[in-house]
């Protein structure tokens, strides 16, 4: 039993021994970055009944290629969907671009991706803001939250799938 245990012990060493050399081994190396990063802010923590709510999203191109497209989706979280008495909705899109904000579309849960522009070079980002309306008569005591996920494809015929990505919650106050 021992040389059976010991001839599979060194046919194991030898087999990692071959893949380190081959450089097949796995690396003990950090962790590289998310080819493509979605992050969300809000202007604003609380608001009213009434009030708007500012919610930036931003993309980030981690990788050595450019984005060439972006699908992602918005939804309101399960504990959102469990208060009927929240009302709200997006009214309005606008993309951040070295010469000011321009207007974009597609503000409810379908294709955003579009709104973030032309190509996103490496290393660099690129940010649209979604304008929440709380209605007036709406309930309150009550957070809003949505999560999003997104599809990128590089120019280097890559792709890659994040999220669910999270938006900071709005609490909706009685006023």
């Amino acid at each position: 039993m021992r040389s059976t245990l010991m001839r599979r012990l060194g046919l194991a060493a030898v087999f990692a021994l071959v893949l380190a050399v081959c450089g097949l081994a796995p690396s003990a190396s950090a962790t590289d970055p998310a080819p493509a990063d979605l992050t969300f802010t809000t202007d604003s923590a609380t608001t009213h009944p009434g009030g708007t709510v500012n919610l930036s999203m931003t993309s980030t191109n981690n990788r050595t290629y450019d984005v060439w497209f972006i699908h992602q989706t918005i939804d309101p979280t399960w504990l959102t969907t469990q208060r009927p008495d929240l009302k709200y909705g997006f009214t309005g899109c606008t993309l951040a671009t070295a010469a000011g904000s321009t207007p974009c579309s597609g503000t409810g849960p379908a294709n955003l991706g579009a709104n973030y522009g032309a190509t996103i070079p490496p290393g660099q980002s690129r940010t649209v803001t979604l304008t929440l309306q709380i209605a007036a008569d709406s309930g309150c005591n009550g957070n809003i939250g949505f999560y999003s996920h997104f599809y990128a494809e590089f120019s280097d015929s890559a792709n890659s799938n994040g999220g669910p990505v999270y938006t900071p919650e709005t609490r909706v106050l009685c006023p």
